[in-house]
């Protein structure tokens, strides 16, 4: 009977837990003319105790038709990027940011080295052949963060109730236009909605001014 009762506990332990994980926070994120925008990085913190990240560890960049796929890829604060080339070219691939500079050349079918991304930040990423190419890896240290898909939208998953603050930047959003982190009450399944500016010029016109 002892043993029974020791069964049953876990199985009602094990339930709580999988209940008490969290909700899922919905975010939609348009532009001033609420139009969607898509490739904006949107992440929650808050002023307590951090859990643990739930930002990937690893994200890919391909190389495809002188373009890097996809325009935006997220890591984690210590987290690594992998540069594949599927074009039918060599690329030289290079980055003079701030939170991390380097540069390699890849040939067609190569796979790099990867490449840690240990400050929290931004990078944007070229191609010393092609200007035309860039990219843009963001380093985040909250624990919660997604990439906005053609419809503006993104998911949080798991995130605990209580007061967070949601952050949201996008590739052709100057340094310092950002808007401010919005305040978030989270409980159970949430709805957000947030608005940035962005400007209507190509990104890669300016990749090396701002970041």
């Amino acid at each position: 009977m002892f043993h029974r009762l020791l069964s049953l506990f876990a199985v009602a332990s094990a339930i709580a837990c999988s209940t008490a994980s969290g909700g899922t926070v919905d975010v939609v994120v348009t532009d001033a003319n609420g139009k969607p925008a898509a490739n904006a990085v949107v992440a929650l913190a808050n002023d307590t105790a951090q859990p643990a990240s739930h930002v990937p560890p690893r994200s890919v960049i391909d190389q495809q038709h002188e373009t890097f796929l996809p325009l935006v890829v997220l890591v984690r604060k210590g987290g690594e990027v992998v540069f594949t080339n599927n074009d039918t070219t060599m690329h030289q691939v290079y980055s003079f940011s701030a939170i991390k500079q380097f540069q390699f050349e890849i040939d067609k079918g190569q796979v790099s080295k990867p490449v840690i991304f240990d400050k929290a930040g931004v990078a944007a990423i070229g191609c010393n052949i092609h200007d035309n190419m860039v990219a843009y890896v963001f380093v985040a240290d909250a624990p919660y963060a997604a990439i906005t898909d053609a419809k503006g939208t993104a998911e949080l998953r798991d995130v605990p109730d209580g007061a967070w603050h949601a952050s949201v930047w996008h590739p052709q959003s100057r340094i310092g236009k950002q808007p401010a982190p919005t305040a978030l009450a989270v409980a159970g399944d949430t709805r957000l909605a947030l608005k940035i500016q962005i400007s209507a010029a190509p990104a890669m016109s300016r990749m090396h001014k701002d970041y």
